[in-house]
């Protein structure tokens, strides 16, 4: 009969025959560790067993392959490892593999001698009860629970007898989050030996493009060429295969130098700031990570641990990190230190602006500080907060800017308040909505699970610092992540029929190089597209974003990649879910409601199978006779499980309710156009730039062009009273077609000049900007922006319109040709209604005409072209000869336009236009003109 034993860590007890068994290393349950087992130091970060992949004497390993499979954004690892026990007796292998902390374990499995071994994910209390019935029959198991630093470790030792075979596979997934711009994957590779087949490949497959993939490993300079990684538009491959000779420390040594870490880094292609909605398996993910867009002002009050356990390497890695975070503080932020022991102390008592005077002398300040005595966190926290309050309160703080403390500690309060729950409570009574807090942990004296439980109930995040010689990089590093804050109050909504279950979709904050991630179910329709909404606040402006997403296209793509993940978008939602769940149930303040929320992680775990905090990892063998046990670890002071919220915030109710302007049919104009009806008159400019101005008294449509040059910057429309201008600037053709080079605007600027707002439309992108703060916006999204008195209406890859002061309209249409066409360029159209509200100042080509001159047409005859008839216009004192030919108007029909009869005024409008074409040629795109 075949048995299993736990063994006492590292202890193996020799079993004969064909018997085989199971070594569980770890931390152990409580009620364990009395009785049989011993475990390590709880603050010891060094693994009590080395982390060699394989470990064991006189033992062939095959093969060690590990597969990540990435398909946006989310992972799917495998590690499989094929061992013979060489030896001429039997002994223990073991089986060890590091795994990202915010990773769930989803199986593993095990050959040994033919033998299979299957892992599920159960309820733990089932899985455990399974677990006893099978000690209870003399049967052993153990629990998988160990830790390292960023990373746990999953270990399994298997007593086997001389000769025997024995295949591991273990499986885990992860969501990618996005930190300063990349997503970053890691694999820890260390077999502990030479292998014959020795293989990490990594396959990325992003629907919308990868935009930079790069790979790197700390094996060492030799091992930098045998990195290959390949790309196309959507996917890329990254393979590490060495050869047996090359894994060599040495030419003729017998150890591997294989021992270190692979690292992929990577980002996407956006072509919007709305972000990327992608439809699957009956699940959407939105990805929202703008770019482009001005930070926000900062307010940020540094608390600072100076307590004696600071004393030495620890303070001086603060300092140094401080110094350096010091210096990237602007002249528009406004900072204060508070440093605390067993009293707290301000450098400032007010904000101060981040001026290199007022930095200099923080730096001082602060390598002044000597460590000692106790911690007084709850004080500290509390004047922080006081400081805000009262630079709030005085007006000293803007409107729009962003707000934070910085707690850095090493240690639990053991001064003042020193109950962890009340401290949180007091803090939370104090703390305004608008206010984040961010705890950084230094070393493992500090109760992590207290700092993280604090900052996700204050809308911000924690993150635990390593005391080595590293920490004042990743305390850098971290400040990098908050240190650029470009939007506020974030909501990411879709239409209530169409989606169910949304993960958290509403944020405090959102900053530079990171990401907002929301997913849901879709739900059954006959639509097959699926639209969100997401409004923000940003530097001075309110965004509102539209994007959409075909339900069935991603699908039919994925099919065909090899290397895909086909169930991404089902296990993402799933581990956002979970994730973010066990974020609120740390924040539960009762029983009951930790026991529901705990029912619902459980539930999802399972039908997901996520090895979570709540559900443990059954490995039987086929007649369920033998089993282990794979429970997830779940410590704060080493916070192994640190789930949570990203965006510190506690998940709230979803309200679909979109902005009203997005109710209309994504075919039709904006509201603001829609109310002065589609065929309304209006002055336009498109095409090899011609004008089409219509005349409502005389019932005339008159056209000319400008034969002006490329680069040329032409005046639109320029009032100095109401202080509008609107500028053109040309491009050319790619080459000469017929004799001439046709120019077209590439470039129309909108500006407001009492707010100082101007919006630059390109072919590429729309820009508002008001001299301090610049925000881009691509065409491939709807959206609508708000400055001040700016309104500015993008419809995706069509048209934007701004409106001024609701009393002004300018609407720009984008023309898109065949990117190899040999001749024509994008370019754009500009249409500016007749209704326009002027002041008696206002001039330019088009904004002349608002005041319609007297024109007479007459003499009206047959030309040389016989469709083409001729006549003659007397206009300001002037007879002009006339043709009258067909023009196109494109508003409605933006690829083929709608033609429109209109006499055609040579010489680049000369007589009909005030002064010489060349007299509303303006110095550049913000310029009035002030020749008239």
């Amino acid at each position: 009969m075949r048995c299993l034993q736990v063994l006492l860590l590292g202890l193996v007890l020799l079993q004969q025959g064909c018997c085989f068994e199971f070594v569980i290393d770890g931390e152990w349950e409580e009620e364990m560790v009395s009785r049989r087992f011993l475990f390590k130091s709880p603050h010891s970060n060094i693994p009590s067993l080395s982390l060699q992949a394989i470990r064991g004497d006189d033992i062939t390993v095959r093969s060690y392959k590990v597969e990540s499979r990435i398909t946006s954004r989310f992972a799917h690892t495998t590690v499989r490892s094929s061992v013979v026990n060489s030896g001429s007796k039997a002994q223990s292998i073991a089986f060890n593999v590091q795994i990202p902390k915010r990773a769930f374990i989803t199986n593993f499995t095990m050959n040994v001698n033919g033998i299979t071994f299957v892992g599920s994910v159960k309820e733990k209390t089932v899985a455990r009860n399974l677990y006893a019935q099978a000690r209870a029959r003399d049967k052993a198991a153990g629990i998988i629970r160990t830790n390292s630093q960023d990373m746990e470790t999953f270990k399994t030792e298997v007593h086997v007898p001389s000769g025997s075979h024995i295949e591991f596979e273990l499986h885990y997934q992860e969501m990618m989050h996005r930190k300063l711009s990349f997503y970053e994957h890691t694999l820890h590779l260390q077999p502990g030996r030479l292998v014959p087949q020795l293989q990490a490949d990594v396959y990325i497959f992003e629907p919308k493009g990868i935009a930079t993939v790069q790979a790197a490993n700390t094996f060492g300079a030799q091992f930098a060429e045998l990195m290959k990684v390949t790309s196309t538009k959507d996917k890329a491959h990254v393979v590490f295969k060495p050869t047996l000779q090359q894994q060599r420390k040495c030419e003729n040594c017998t150890e591997s130098a294989i021992e270190g870490v692979i690292t992929v880094l990577y980002d996407v292609n956006r072509d919007s700031n709305a972000g990327e909605l992608q439809v699957s398996d009956g699940h959407f993910v939105h990805f929202f990570a703008p770019s482009n867009l001005s930070p926000l002002p900062k307010n940020i009050v540094f608390v600072i641990d100076v307590s004696g356990s600071m004393w030495g390497v620890k303070m001086k890695q603060t300092v140094q990190a401080m110094k350096a975070i010091l210096d990237d503080l602007t002249i528009d932020d406004n900072f204060s230190i508070i440093d605390f022991n067993h009293n707290v102390r301000c450098w400032s008592e007010e904000l101060v602006p981040g001026s290199s005077i007022q930095t200099g002398d923080a730096k001082r300040y602060i390598e002044s500080i000597k460590p000692n005595g106790g911690t007084n966190i709850n004080e500290a926290l509390l004047r922080a907060v006081q400081m805000l309050v009262r630079a709030s309160n005085q007006g000293l703080i803007d409107s729009r800017s962003v707000s934070m403390i910085i707690l850095v500690s090493d240690g639990d309060p053991t001064v003042g308040e020193i109950k962890l729950s009340a401290i949180q409570k007091n803090v939370k009574r104090v703390m305004r909505e608008e206010f984040s807090l961010f705890s950084l942990g230094i070393g493992f004296d500090v109760d992590y699970d207290f700092l993280e439980r604090i900052a996700m109930e204050n809308r911000g995040m924690a993150q635990r610092i390593y005391a080595n010689h590293d920490a004042a990089e990743q305390l850098r590093t971290f400040y990098s992540q908050v240190s650029s804050p470009l939007l506020r109050r974030i909501a990411i909504q879709f239409p209530a029929d169409l989606v169910a279950d949304v993960t958290q979709n509403h944020f405090d904050k959102f900053f530079s190089g990171s990401e907002l991630v929301v997913a849901g179910k879709v739900l059954q329709s006959d639509s097959n597209t699926l639209t969100s909404f997401t409004t923000a606040s940003a530097a001075r402006l309110d965004i509102t974003l539209e994007t959409d997403a075909d339900t069935t296209e991603l699908d039919t793509e994925l099919a065909k990649q090899q290397h895909s993940f086909t169930g991404f978008a089902r296990q993402m939602w799933a581990y956002l879910t979970i994730k973010q769940l066990i974020g609120e149930r740390s924040l539960a303040t009762t029983a009951a409601k930790k026991r529901r929320i705990t029912q619902r992680i459980m539930t999802l775990a399972v039908e997901h199978q996520f090895v979570t905090p709540f559900t443990a990892l059954l490995v039987e063998s086929e007649d369920a006779t033998e089993r282990l046990l794979a429970d997830s670890p779940k410590d704060p002071k080493l916070g192994c499980c640190s789930g949570g919220v990203s965006s510190g915030l506690t998940p709230v109710s979803v309200v679909y309710q979109a902005p009203p302007w997005v109710q209309i049919a994504t075919t039709t104009p904006p509201p603001s156009q829609v109310e002065k009806g589609p065929e309304e008159a209006s002055l336009p400019v498109d095409n090899d730039p011609h004008f089409i101005i219509h005349l409502p008294r005389s019932n005339l449509d008159i056209c000319f062009n400008i034969d002006s040059k490329p680069g040329h910057i032409l005046n639109l429309l320029s009032d100095s009273g109401t202080g509008v201008t609107v500028n053109g600037q040309l491009i050319s053709s790619k080459k000469v077609n017929k004799r001439k080079l046709n120019t077209y605007f590439g470039t129309i600027a909108v500006y407001y000049q009492p707010d100082g707002v101007s919006v630059a439309i390109s072919t590429d992108n729309i820009t508002m900007t008001d001299g301090r703060n610049n925000h881009s916006f691509t065409w491939g999204s709807t959206a609508e922006i708000i400055q001040d008195g700016v309104r500015m209406s993008i419809m995706k890859n069509s048209h934007v319109i701004i409106t001024i002061n609701n009393s002004t309209q300018v609407m720009v249409l984008l023309h898109r040709v065949w990117k190899k066409h040999p001749v024509n360029v994008d370019y754009l159209g500009i249409y500016i209604p007749n209704d326009n509200q002027y002041s008696p100042l206002v001039h330019g080509l088009i904004g002349q005409f608002s005041r319609e001159p007297e024109v007479s047409l007459y003499d009206i005859h047959e030309g040389a072209d016989p469709l083409k008839k001729e006549g003659t216009i007397e206009v300001k004192g002037n007879k002009l000869l006339v043709t009258r030919g067909w023009q196109k108007d494109y508003r409605q029909d933006k690829k083929h336009g709608s033609s429109v009869y209109c006499w055609f005024i040579h010489n680049s409008g000369k007589g009909f236009i005030d002064g010489h074409y060349s007299d509303y040629i303006v110095p550049d795109l913000n310029s009035f003109l002030y020749v008239f």
